[in-house]
């Protein structure tokens, strides 16, 4: 077992030395968060950003470039002057896939809502922060919570629905970049340890860690992405989401070949079984 987890392992890593680098970051959502310094601003363009990253890629970037380009150079100034009204005159034919001009404004005013109310997007979030929770499953479910208490309806499809077993992609997306610090990572959030992160898991996510042997499960739901989450964590206890950039660029450049990752596949079903507890531990 341990022969296999260091095969891996060294893969992941030569991996993250190749294409865990600045230039290697468009086209991804991830783009938006180089030019705001203050985390007051990076935040919002964070949860703008990641929120909105499904779909085509190409779609992806023109929608959050017509958000921030309305936002002007702070968007915690706009928000703070933004009134419904305003919003709503500045986004009337907003459409992303399913995601409307409608939920679109909602979805700003609950921002600006939870910012007057607890300071920032940072300090809401680490009301229900515990360092002793194993990850930021919980924080999460509340942090989402309180967002969804500041819209006008019910639902809106740029919030996912943590209770009902979702990998919630999209916002472990965001923590990821909020949370960790390196050459594609800006961070920001320093109160929060990498270790609880988990992988924000989507269908291609999900391809790629079958093929790695890193779950055998057939759902993207939250149950895989804890699984997977747990066999990285068996590979680097303090960032269990290092992996994450690198190996999502085999689902955006021509240059990496997903067949070539499945040669580093060393784990057949009966061995990844075998390694369960040790692994998730």
């Amino acid at each position: 077992m341990r022969r296999l987890v260091v095969h891996t392992a060294r893969f992941l890593e030569e991996l993250y030395t190749t294409y865990n680098r600045p230039e290697f970051i468009h086209p991804d959502p991830l783009e938006f968060l180089e030019g705001y310094p203050d985390i007051a601003d990076r935040e919002i363009v964070g949860i703008i950003a990641s929120s909105l990253a499904y779909g085509r890629v190409a779609q992806i970037l023109k929608s959050i470039s017509c958000i921030l380009e309305k936002m002007g150079p702070s968007p915690r100034q706009f928000l703070e002057d933004v009134s419904r009204e305003t919003l709503k005159a500045l986004f009337p034919g907003f459409k992303h896939r399913f995601t409307t001009g409608e939920e679109l404004v909602d979805f700003l005013m609950a921002i600006r809502d939870v910012i007057q109310t607890h300071g920032s997007l940072y300090q809401c979030f680490m009301m229900r922060y515990d360092p002793d929770d194993p990850d930021v499953v919980t924080c999460l479910e509340s942090f989402v919570h309180r967002i969804k208490a500041c819209l006008s309806t019910k639902e809106n499809s740029l919030l996912p629905c943590p209770e009902k077993g979702s990998a919630c992609k999209r916002f472990h997306l965001f923590l990821r970049w909020m949370v960790r610090n390196d050459a594609v990572d800006p961070g920001g959030w320093d109160g929060i340890s990498a270790s609880k992160l988990i992988v924000p898991l989507d269908v291609h996510m999900h391809r790629i860690c079958m093929k790695l042997g890193l779950t055998s499960r057939a759902q993207a739901d939250l149950k895989t992405a804890l699984e997977v989450t747990g066999r990285f964590r068996a590979i680097v206890p303090e960032d269990p989401v290092r992996y994450d950039f690198a190996l999502t660029r085999t689902g955006i450049r021509n240059d990496i070949n997903l067949a070539e990752i499945m040669k580093y596949t060393y784990m057949d079903r009966r061995t990844m079984n075998s390694m369960g507890g040790a692994c998730n531990g």
